[in-house]
């Protein structure tokens, strides 16, 4: 039937301007008459749909009692109902509620205020109602059932956006499920945004749209309120406290509602965009859609930079709760003494205590976030879900070892294998890359049937008795062993600042020194081992042509190749997945490790045939924990992310960029000696200057960034190179903050 033809068959009402209005469950028509403006509500007729739309118009007529406020009322038919059905259709006529939305006026203190009193108010009128009909309701919009919107998860095309909202759902499992039957509920709205809010005279004055209205959790009122207002906002959190004062002053809240608010927001945000992702392919060009989207995106960006303890105590501090307690440093670092030796180090002047981390931001205990540029570990970013998930769902069913069969090693060899050339096709899985490092030099001794290793200068490849004797970074540092006789350490291939070119001259000098060792010790070198780029030598390449040469020099005295991965595989360097394909070279053994699994303790030697045959020599291999299910699960997920989120190209991308904006900054500052490396592993050397050495010049930065919540390390033999290596969602943006407050800790230090 017409909508006019409805209008004046059951209301009365002829001669109406009728127009559309877009919403999500229902249709929706503004009906102008000569007297009178109204909405007619239309929608699918189901017994559930009907019972639910009474019980709406029951807690209108409740809310007529709050005077100094509009709401929606029904209007009755001229058979006398308030909700009429017409074949398969449900029709309600509404009155027009007057006002100015509030996402059409300025957002002031005093009407954010006004926001909070009146949903207290509201709420104090709405929460005790019962009615089964609402009571029992089940949508997706009630953050009680934030889960349901899981599903919608793969309508999200972005992988890197899907991943952002995947780990919220994680925070909410791990925050909000434990203490979900502690929180108070009642009925409530359950849809405060900027186009159901109005407004007058600078303060909230009624709300519109019943749709959403459940029984939930009360403290989501507020939450998906203040998510609402924040949008846009360039301080989200101090613009949430003033509806939170508000609301406060009427229905006081509870810290442990306070304390869950941040994750509530989250998941309010990825409610959002979940449905609208969802909608959009039902309805693929509503602008009514793509208007609420993108600034759910834009604050759900924002609100993973924001650690949770802040807002958690910028709330409580709203409604004058004590902040939360906190264990002080100076504790914290008695219980290390007391537990540890000094040789356990700690990063920068003044530590850092830290509680959660997301993707490439890291959450101190005060409420700080840091921008995480240092720890390349966490390859696919701090706590990504996809990783998360697959240690969790494989450790729930199993956790053995390799003397049993099971398709977590299986599946997750086969696809690393794949990523290299078709003779490293042997595997084996270790806890650990010093673990890696020590099993691939006993393969190596065991293989070639000889005992000296040869390494480079300022090298590192672990922490075991092995892992210490091939690294000259280790071995010859203050304290260390000294260089162990069977060890052949030859010069860092570093062309910068060698007085050659690196166009091959630089290679071919270096080249020179080597082969004389390699003569020296002819048929008596088991190994070379190497990094693709040293990295506690300062972030550096290799000379070009050097390594092609020595290798072929190694193999035809006997001896065998081996690429260090630890620090620059899976991806990082951008331009490549390993390291040594820069080089043009094939090794003959591999070792993987701290990136592998973000962060999960896993490593591997990876090899050919013929080294893995002649290691079966009656003694066997068996790690205990290397290859378990769930390190292979975590692994492969690695794998899995590195692929879907294009970070390899992401690296080359945002190294590239970075690399840039740090040489341009160079020819302004002739403290900066060399910027190097590849993707996001990259090197910037610093000279003295009459201010202070470049190794304090480096300290200086380091600390410097610390205390602007930046983190990044230094090394080389001088601890004047700063290191970046940052997790592979650290982006074009972080890339401009770290260059800008690297040059502001420059400029400072040469002010003192």
């Amino acid at each position: 039937m017409h909508i006019n033809s409805i209008l004046q068959s059951y209301y009365g009402i002829t001669n109406a301007t009728v127009t559309t209005l877009e919403g999500y469950d229902s249709t929706n028509y503004k009906v102008k008459s000569e007297n009178e403006t109204y909405v007619l509500k239309q929608n699918s007729y189901s017994e559930e749909t009907l019972g639910i739309l009474k019980a709406e118009n029951e807690i209108f007529k409740g809310l007529q009692v709050l005077k100094d406020y509009d709401f929606p009322i029904a209007i009755s038919s001229v058979q006398n109902k308030t909700v009429v059905v017409v074949e398969d259709q449900i029709f309600r006529l509404l009155s027009f509620v007057e006002g100015a939305f509030l996402g059409d006026v300025e957002h002031t203190a005093e009407l954010l205020h006004s926001f909070g009193i009146f949903l207290a108010k509201m709420g104090n009128q709405i929460h005790s109602t019962y009615q089964s009909a609402l009571v029992g309701k089940e949508t997706q919009w009630d953050l009680k059932h934030f889960k349901t919107n899981h599903s919608y998860l793969k309508y999200i095309s972005n992988p890197k956006d899907r991943s952002l909202v995947d780990y919220f759902f994680l925070q909410f499992d791990a925050h909000i499920s434990p203490i979900a039957y502690q929180l108070r509920t009642g009925l409530i709205h359950n849809d405060g945004n900027d186009w159901n809010v109005l407004t007058k005279y600078g303060k909230v004055s009624g709300i519109i749209d019943f749709g959403d209205m459940c029984h939930s959790w009360i403290i989501n009122e507020v939450a998906i309120a203040i998510t609402y207002v924040m949008m846009g906002k360039e301080k989200p959190l101090e613009v949430a406290s003033h509806v939170i004062q508000g609301y406060h002053a009427i229905f006081p809240l509870q810290e442990k509602e306070l304390d869950i608010l941040y994750y509530l927001v989250a998941a309010r945000l990825c409610t959002s965009v979940c449905n609208s992702a969802y909608a959009k392919t039902l309805k693929p060009d509503s602008e009514y859609i793509t208007v609420s989207e993108k600034p759910a995106w834009e604050l759900l960006g924002k609100w993973v930079a924001i650690n949770p303890i802040e807002a958690k105590d910028l709330f409580r501090e709203a409604t004058k709760f004590h902040p939360s307690k906190k264990k002080t440093n100076t504790q914290q670092l008695k219980r290390r003494k007391t537990n540890f030796g000094a040789a356990l180090s700690l990063s920068y002047a003044s530590p850092i205590q830290m509680q959660q981390a997301a993707f490439q931001y890291m959450y101190d205990t005060e409420g700080h976030t840091f921008l995480d540029a240092y720890n390349n570990i966490m390859l696919a970013g701090h706590c990504h879900p996809k990783v998360v998930r697959a240690g969790q769902s494989t450790m729930v069913k199993l956790n053995t070892n390799t003397r049993y069969l099971y398709d977590e090693l299986l599946s997750y060899s086969e696809k690393l294998l794949a990523k290299f050339p078709k003779k490293l096709n042997k595997i084996f899985f270790v806890n650990s890359g010093s673990a890696a490092s020590d099993l691939a030099i006993r393969m190596a001794t065991n293989h070639t049937k000889k005992n000296k290793v040869m390494v480079l200068e300022h090298g590192y490849h672990g922490n075991t008795r092995i892992g210490i004797d091939i690294s000259h970074y280790k071995y010859d540092h203050k304290g260390g062993t000294g260089k162990q006789e069977y060890i052949i350490a030859t010069p860092m291939p570093k062309a910068f600042d060698s007085g050659f070119k690196d166009n091959g001259d630089a290679g071919n000098h270096f080249f020179k020194q080597t082969k004389e060792q390699i003569s020296s010790n002819t048929n008596q070198i088991a190994a070379f081992i190497a990094e693709p780029i040293i990295g506690c030598g300062g972030q550096v390449p290799l000379a070009k042509g050097y390594l092609k040469q020595v290798y072929k020099t190694i193999r035809a005295q006997g001896g065998i190749c081996i690429s260090d991965e630890v620090q620059v595989g899976f991806g990082r360097l951008g331009d490549y997945f390993w390291g040594y394909e820069m080089y043009d070279v094939v090794p003959d053994l591999i070792i993987l490790g701290k990136p592998m699994a973000n962060g999960h303790p896993i490593g591997a030697v990876v090899t050919t045939s013929e080294i893995a045959e002649s290691f079966d020599n009656g003694l066997e291999f068996f790690s205990s924990f290397g290859g378990n299910p769930v390190s292979c699960a975590i692994g492969e997920a690695v794998l899995d992310v590195i692929a879907e989120e294009g970070l390899q190209q992401h690296a080359k991308t945002v190294g590239d960029y970075l690399m840039e904006r740090l040489k341009k900054l160079q020819t302004h500052h002739s403290e900066i000696l060399d910027v190097r490396g590849s993707g996001l592993f990259i090197g910037v050397e610093l000279a003295e200057s009459k201010e202070g050495s470049s190794t304090q010049l480096a300290a200086s930065i380091k600390n410097g960034l610390r205390e602007n919540h930046i983190l990044i390390s230094t090394d080389g033999p001088y601890d004047n190179v700063l290191k970046i290596k940052p997790p592979l969602t650290f982006n074009l943006l972080d890339a401009d903050k770290l260059v800008f407050h690297i040059s502001q800790q420059l400029s400072i230090f040469l002010k003192k």
